[in-house]
């Protein structure tokens, strides 16, 4: 049963502030290495015109900015705009950042050459609209580049395991079938045409231990840090078991330092028209 637009009118406020809670930039920080591989494979020429939706901090703008792009970067939450802004600021570049919604991109139609979204633009409630609005931001012949956790990667597990014990709303399509290489189909099935899909690997490490890694989303990270708010102790206690097993049993590092190879699928797309 899909939801009707004033169901997810009402949700809208309550995702955008966990996406402002916590601290997304400390866990953003880690996948850096990861992001600028995927713009380095876009192979971007110098004055390209490239729209970063779901930018967050800014992982992909950054890199594309280095190779010359001008780049925009639009996002739903303030807090990780203005760090953005700061860390944009502190390597001297120019990139425009802006306070937008994937599902309804504040741009002409056509404005950009490329579109890229990093584990951002899956999270929006109506996936429909969002491809949607990737393709209509794109110029005929262009690109639309998108990184999607897989539903059977790790962070596809990760997800399974706090929804077991903190079942996500119903009305809101799980964010992983950007992964599913079907779904993506289905929903690139206008405007596009070359759909390009391909599983990759984000490496996640952190200096510390994966009971240590819980606490660190537990912390940061809203997702998880609003799936331990909804529980009670003993809920909390057996989520927080589950998430530590499961970064244990991934776990790559034989030094009391975490690493784990987390699946997703690159989508790169060529609007038709070119």
């Amino acid at each position: 049963m899909s939801a009707t637009d004033p169901e997810i009118e009402s949700l809208k406020p309550a995702l955008k502030a966990m996406w402002t809670t916590g601290d997304f930039g400390r866990i953003a920080k880690h996948s850096e290495p990861g992001a600028e591989e995927f713009i380095a494979r876009l192979a971007l020429q110098p004055g390209v015109r490239v729209l970063d939706v779901a930018c967050g901090t800014g992982n992909l703008s950054i890199p594309a900015a280095r190779a010359g792009a001008l780049v925009t970067g639009v996002d739903i939450a303030t807090n990780l705009l203005e760090q953005a802004r700061s860390r944009v600021e502190s390597e001297g570049l120019t990139i425009q950042f802006e306070e937008g919604d994937a599902e309804n991109l504040p741009y002409r139609d056509a404005a950009f050459d490329v579109v890229v979204t990093m584990f951002g633009a899956m999270f929006a409630p109506r996936p429909e609209r969002v491809a949607a609005e990737l393709v209509r931001v794109c110029r005929p012949g262009g690109r639309i580049a998108m990184a999607n956790w897989t539903p059977q990667g790790f962070v596809g597990e990760m997800f399974k395991a706090s929804a077991k014990h903190a079942p996500p709303p119903t009305v809101v399509p799980p964010p992983v079938l950007w992964g599913d290489e079907q779904t993506v189909r289905h929903r690139f099935r206008d405007g596009i045409a070359d759909l390009r899909l391909t599983r990759r690997i984000n490496q996640l490490k952190y200096p510390f231990p994966p009971g240590d890694v819980v606490e660190f989303y537990r912390t940061y990270y809203g997702p998880t840090q609003r799936a331990f708010e909804r529980l009670d102790t003993d809920g909390q206690a057996a989520l927080r078991s589950d998430l530590a097993q499961l970064w244990s049993q991934h776990n790559r590092a034989t030094d009391n330092t975490t690493e784990v190879h987390a699946e997703y699928l690159e989508v790169v797309a060529t609007r038709a028209g070119g």
